[in-house]
Formats: C-alpha cells, sequence, structure tokens
C-alpha cells in the first residue's frame, strides 16, 4: 500500500511510495509527530537519477526487516535535495565537518528539535567494505536515545553551535574589501597550470568533473592577457572531454563525470546543468579558437536537450538516469538495472545492424571483440563497448581503403541506425521536474548559442523556456519566484540561485534578442535577489530568505561546483547590468560582491575570478541598430559573433523594441539607422566611437577594442 509521498510531486519522493518504510516528506506533520511522541528523525537525502540512492533504497528501504526497525524507533522523512538545496546543504555541511567527505544519499539523524547528532551517506544493509551496516546503526542509534539522551542532545546542541560559527567565520566577509588586482588572476591561472593533466587534459586526477567554469575563466583570461596557456589548457580538456566516453557520441549531451583519468568510463547519468554549462565553454571556445568542431559540440548538446530534456510546455526537464534495464533482460519479470546499460554496446549487436559499413565505426569510436572499458568499477561492462574517438577520419579512412568524405558519410548513417536501434531499448528514467535556476541556465545557453550560432531556432527554444517560467513560477504582483513545477504543479518558494540563475540566461536572451521584456524581468529578479538574500554586513548572498526556521543555518554558498555559486553568477551579471544602466548602484554593488571574496579568491571560485577578470578587462557596448531580419543587419551581428568578446554586451535595437528599450536605456535613444542602413556603435563607458554601417569598419572597431584591452 503507497506510503504518505504518494500524494507529492518530486520523482525521487515518488520512487519510494511504495517503501514499507513509513516515510514523511519534509514538513510540518513529521515533525510535529517527533516532538509529540519524542522520537529521534532519520533524514534521507538524495535525488531520482542518484545511483547509489537506487541501491541504498533496494538494499535497505524496500526490505520490510529494515523499515520495522525505523518504523519502531524513528520518525523517517525523505528529501529532494534538487527541491529542497536548503535542507540539503545544512545537513551536508554536518555530515562533511563529522566525516570528512559527503555526497548522496545522505543519511542523518536528528532530534525532534531537527538537530543532527549522527550521519553518513550510503550505508549496506549490514556490514562491509568496512562501512557499518544499516540495521546495525539502527539499533545502535535507538539504544542511545534510548539509554544516553543527555549525551545526545548534549552533542547536537554543540555541534550545532560549532556549524553556526563555522558558518559566520568561514563567509567570505569584508564588504568594504577593495577589488583584488590581476595579480590574482595570474597567481590562479598558475594553480591551475600546476593542476593541469598535460596527458589526458582536465586538472587533478580521477575522478574527474566537468567543471565549465574553470574553463571559462581560462578562457577569459587568454582574451583579456592574450596568453596562450589558459586557452591552450581549456581547448585541450574540452576536446578531451569531446572524444572521449563522457560524451553521448549517438544523443548527444555528456554524462556527469569520468570515473578515469582518461575520460573514458564516465558516470552515465546526465544533468541539465552541466549540459548549460557546457554550451557556454564549448562556444567561447569555438570563438577564442576559431575551430567549428568546438561549436559543433555546442549545438549537439542543444539538440539532445531539445529531443530529450524539453517539457512539451516549454521549460526544461532535470535529468536523466545512470542506470537502466540491459535490452537482453527487457521482457525479464524483474529485471536489474544496471549502469550504462542504455548506451553500452556488444561488438556483435553493432556489427549485426551496421553490416558491411561496421568496420569504419568499429575503428572509429574503438568497438572491440571482448568490449573496451579500461575500468568496470561496479563489473557492469563485461564484453560491452563504451564509445569513444580512438581513431582520427583520416586513420579509418586509410584502414578501411575509403575515401574521407565516404567515410564521413558512413559513419554519420552508422550513428542514426545505433541511436535508432537504442531508442527502442528501455529508456533511463528520466526526471521531469523544471527548477528555475537550471532553467535559467539552458535559458542562456540556447539564448547564447543562437547568438553566436546565428541560429534563429536556438533563440526561440530559449524564449519558450523563459515564457513557461513566467507563466507558471513567477509572480508578478509580488515579484517572486517558486523553484519547482511538475505536471501542473508549482511549488517551493524561489531561492537566491533561481533568481541569480534566471537573471543570467535572460540577460543572454535579451542580448539574443533585444526585447526589452527580457531586461526588465532581469532587473527586476536582481531587485527581489538584494530584497530576500542580501547581507547587509557583506557583499554576498545567503541562499535563502531565513523565513522558514525548519532549516536550522543560513547559508552562503563559498565555491563554485557542479552549480556556480550565487555570488558569481550575481557579481558578473552586475557588471554588465551596470554597463548596460549606466547605474552606479549597480557597480559598486558587483565590486562589494567581488571584494567579499577577496579572501577566497582562487581555484574554489573560478565563475568569481572570471567576474573579476571582466571587471579589469572593461564590458564594451556593442549597439546594432536596424532590423534583425535585414541582410545588412544580419552582416553587422556576423561580425560580432566572429569575434571572441567575451565581456562584450550586446544591444539589439530593433524597430518595433526601439521606444520601449530607450525607457529602460535612455542612451540609446539617439542612436539610429545611417542614410536607412543597419548601423553598429562600438562603446566603452557609454563613450562611441564613429557609427558605421559597414561590416569590415565593424570588424576593426572590435579589434581594435581587443588590442587596446592587452
Amino acid at each position: 500500500m503507497p506510503n504518505r509521498l504518494a500524494s507529492e510531486r518530486s520523482p525521487y519522493l515518488l520512487q519510494h511510495l511504495d517503501n514499507p518504510v513509513d516515510w514523511y516528506p519534509w514538513g510540518a506533520e513529521a515533525f510535529a509527530r517527533a516532538r509529540a511522541e519524542d522520537r529521534p528523525v532519520f533524514l534521507s537525502v538524495g535525488y531520482s537519477t542518484c545511483h547509489w540512492c537506487h541501491v541504498m533504497a533496494h538494499e535497505s528501504f524496500e526490505n520490510p526487516q529494515v523499515a520495522e526497525v525505523l518504523n519502531e524507533h524513528f520518525v523517517s522523512i525523505k528529501v529532494d535535495r534538487e527541491e529542497r538545496p536548503d535542507v540539503d546543504r545544512v545537513y551536508m555541511l554536518f555530515v562533511q565537518a563529522t566525516t570528512g567527505s559527503g555526497g548522496w544519499p545522505m543519511s542523518v539523524w536528528l532530534t525532534p528539535t531537527l538537530q543532527p547528532f549522527y550521519g553518513g551517506t550510503y550505508f549496506p544493509p549490514t556490514s562491509r567494505w568496512g562501512r557499518p551496516g544499516f540495521v546495525e546503526i539502527l539499533t545502535e542509534l535507538a539504544r542511545l536515545w534510548r539509554e544516553e539522551r543527555s549525551r545526545v542532545d548534549g552533542s547536537a546542541s554543540t555541534i550545532l553551535e560549532r556549524l553556526r560559527r563555522h558558518a559566520e567565520t568561514d563567509e567570505p566577509t569584508g564588504g568594504q574589501r577593495a577589488v583584488a588586482g590581476t595579480d590574482v588572476l595570474d597567481k590562479a591561472v598558475d594553480e591551475f597550470t600546476i593542476a593541469f593533466d598535460r596527458r589526458y587534459g582536465g586538472f587533478g586526477q580521477a575522478p574527474k568533473f566537468p567543471r565549465p567554469s574553470e574553463l571559462l575563466f581560462l578562457l577569459r583570461e587568454h582574451a583579456r592577457t592574450g596568453a596562450a596557456e589558459p586557452r591552450d589548457m581549456a581547448l585541450t580538456t574540452l576536446r578531451a572531454m569531446a572524444l572521449g566516453g563522457m560524451r553521448d557520441h549517438l544523443g548527444g549531451g555528456f554524462h556527469r563525470y569520468s570515473v578515469d583519468a582518461a575520460w573514458r568510463v564516465p558516470h552515465f547519468e546526465k544533468m541539465l546543468y552541466d549540459q548549460a554549462q557546457l554550451v557556454h565553454a564549448y562556444l567561447d571556445a569555438a570563438q577564442a579558437s576559431g575551430d567549428p568542431q568546438y561549436a559543433d559540440v555546442a549545438a549537439d548538446t542543444l539538440r539532445y536537450v531539445h529531443r530529450d530534456l524539453t517539457d512539451p510546455a516549454g521549460g526544461f526537464h532535470s535529468a536523466e538516469d545512470a542506470d537502466s534495464v540491459p535490452p537482453e533482460h527487457a521482457g525479464d519479470s524483474a529485471p536489474h538495472k544496471t549502469e550504462g546499460a542504455f548506451y553500452v554496446w556488444a561488438d556483435a549487436e553493432v556489427r549485426r545492424v551496421l553490416d558491411e559499413d561496421a568496420e569504419p565505426f568499429c575503428l572509429r569510436y574503438g568497438i572491440e571483440p571482448g568490449g573496451n572499458a579500461p575500468f568496470d568499477p561496479q563489473d557492469e561492462f563485461k564484453g560491452k563497448n563504451l564509445l569513444y574517438v580512438a581513431r582520427s577520419l583520416e586513420d579509418v579512412a586509410a584502414s578501411t581503403g575509403r575515401q574521407l568524405t565516404q567515410v564521413q558519410a558512413n559513419l554519420a548513417t552508422a550513428r542514426q541506425m545505433l541511436f535508432d536501434v537504442r531508442c527502442g531499448r528501455p529508456r533511463p528514467h528520466r526526471d521531469d521536474k523544471v527548477l528555475t535556476a537550471w532553467n535559467g541556465l539552458m535559458v542562456g545557453a540556447f539564448a547564447k548559442a543562437g547568438r553566436v550560432l546565428g541560429d534563429a531556432s536556438l533563440v526561440a527554444a530559449a524564449t519558450r523556456a523563459a515564457g513557461f517560467i513566467r507563466a507558471h513560477l513567477w509572480n508578478a504582483s509580488d515579484e517572486t519566484l517558486l523553484r519547482r513545477y511538475r505536471l501542473g504543479d508549482a511549488a517551493v518558494p524561489g531561492f537566491a540561485e533561481d533568481y541569480a540563475f534566471l537573471a543570467a540566461g535572460l540577460l543572454e536572451l535579451f542580448q539574443a534578442t533585444g526585447d526589452p521584456t527580457w531586461l526588465a524581468w532581469t532587473l527586476a529578479l536582481h531587485r527581489r535577489l538584494d530584497n530576500l538574500f542580501s547581507d547587509a554586513e557583506d557583499g554576498a548572498w545567503f541562499s535563502t530568505t531565513g523565513a522558514d526556521d525548519s532549516v536550522l543555518l543560513r547559508l552562503k554558498e563559498q565555491h563554485d561546483g557542479a552549480e556556480p555559486s550565487v555570488t558569481s553568477v550575481a557579481a558578473g551579471s552586475l557588471l554588465t547590468l551596470a554597463h548596460l544602466t549606466g547605474d552606479d548602484a549597480m557597480r559598486h554593488r558587483a565590486e562589494k560582491a567581488i571584494g567579499a571574496f577577496r579572501s577566497h579568491l582562487g581555484r574554489a571560485v573560478p565563475l568569481m575570478l572570471t567576474a573579476l577578470s571582466t571587471y579589469h578587462s572593461g564590458v564594451p557596448q556593442v549597439v546594432v541598430v536596424g532590423d534583425p531580419a535585414a541582410e545588412d543587419t544580419q552582416a553587422l551581428f556576423a561580425e560580432v559573433r566572429h569575434l571572441y568578446l567575451p565581456t562584450a554586451v550586446v544591444v539589439p535595437v530593433a524597430p518595433a523594441y526601439r521606444n520601449d528599450l530607450a525607457r529602460l536605456l535612455p542612451w540609446t535613444a539617439p542612436m539610429g539607422m545611417r542614410e536607412g542602413r543597419a548601423t553598429a556603435y562600438v562603446c566603452r563607458d557609454f563613450t562611441c566611437r564613429q557609427p558605421t554601417t559597414s561590416a569590415a569598419e565593424l570588424r576593426g572597431h572590435l579589434k581594435d577594442w581587443n588590442a587596446d584591452l592587452r
């Protein structure tokens, strides 16, 4: 019989609705029961595409004997960390502080007042691999609660107070500090150089995560200084990821991370926020290098998102799981899901599908008769092949005796044939909730790609998603966001990242369309970000409003991880907005935010370093006045696309939006078309060069600005 989670909307919570565990969602009902019965709380935090969450669910939460122990001694609460990052952060801080590591599933035991007293991550049902068994932990903690209650309460109070002090003392502080100089940027590049893996690309050892903010910073420093090394580290890493097993060579998009140093064996989960940030990195790489292959990867990634992660109403879904039923077991009565089953191939299957065109594909993508996995952490890839680019097109042509163009055509046909076969396999679970923050990142990715690649369909996808958020997750009357939408239900008050990430995405959409609606919304979001989340004593932003007293700590993000920190994103947006509006208050706000991180600047906050690089580079304004559909307007925009100008803000002034835009940006009002032709203005600090209708002359203005920068 389904438990209380059956009425929830979170895909993660719904995965547990048939558990024998007497689960509660996070909320007043669970807290009241814990207090009334004086029971400790067992808090389980995860997300629906988490591999080890699935393992612990199958081993423990689906087990009636384990459930009996939980139900007898604890009030059990399930939390989707993607819906409630505020809850997750508080207890992850505790787990990391007390165990030295963290991850999901996260398992934490709390007093009825929600103070943590014991925690960890995955626990096997019985002792193994040096980990204590889950039932043993439950039994011992129940005993401690009965027999040593004062000790538990005292420990919980002491730990919480220490965490509170740690959060206060370790926060970015010193809003009055001056913005750091360029020497900090030089030092950060040196840190990346030391950590760079010159053999395989990336930084450090396995596992390797795609951390696009690092690569964006390095490319930005190349633009600022002209130095080749930061650019080359970024390009080498992006190329290695694109050629390796972490990329889906049939369906597009990237898996979560590589378990090995050579980018060959991925953890097959796909996350929306990874796709969005990687698109930005590949677009910058294409502009910085002039190599269209990087742009092709960005476009291929967006095709995947459009096809597989787009809600029918226009928003973007959150993720796809790593695990699925192997196709050979699809007809079993109770099939067991395995890692990567949807994506891996047996040599015989490839050859059966492709027939005479199999050889070029097998050479290109490293297919071997006995399988090609150099590392198999869960013993799930035996006899299977993980696609990666093993040989160049020229090598394949030479080995098969075919012309290069014939090989390219063969491979394109083969990829489509295998993709079609793969579509008939059992698919991984898709988490179909729409999260405002992650959608903000993806709106920005589609909009920027549309502008850089000159593809109006990508801008249309961004516009549709932004409209979806405005219709379903934005309350215009009080200018507040909700975080999550699923199946017609919008819920959870927005967090700081929802406001900051969406504002950044809308800034990209404004630059792609010139529609002042998106700029006005961006300005409203930043007003609310400050009103709801800013620290009056500091330049950074809290993650939460502090209104929910069940969340015991009000924290600030101090690093750019898989998702960037709010302060890093907001600082970058404010620099752009200051150079759009001329509002000195925005410039000072950006300076305060960057200054607040002065003592934290380094590899931990690469996106804040990017903001600092932007601050020292300056933000030119490139205004193009003209009908966006006209050839002369498009010719001017083409010049902007072809150069790597990462700090420039692009302002399209279309006739349809001209008057509304002038109300937001009065300095654009005098800018018109010359002699009836599309006209470009290149400005810095609102001082403009001579306007031009010539694409070649615009190119010269932009190159001159780049040269002056260095």
